[in-house]
């Protein structure tokens, strides 16, 4: 899983599979979803990330993993 941010582009994306997609879907303004060709996510895009986030400080995230319910 990779996450990019391009301040340029005011963008963010995650990578979550190295498949290419075959297709995508705007879910919601500015959010777009990639599919591989089993329709498996592969990648989310987030476009006009500083008007979505203006508070974050894209040089400090946090990656945080929720323990499994036993």
């Amino acid at each position: 899983m990779k996450l990019k941010v391009d301040q340029q582009a005011d963008a963010l994306y995650l990578t979550l599979s190295e498949a290419p997609a075959s297709r995508s879907d705007e879910v919601s303004p500015g959010i777009i979803v990639d599919y591989d060709e089993q329709d498996r996510v592969v990648g989310i895009e987030m476009l006009y990330l500083s008007k979505r986030a203006p508070e974050v400080d894209i040089r400090r995230l946090l990656f945080e993993s929720v323990p499994q319910a036993a």
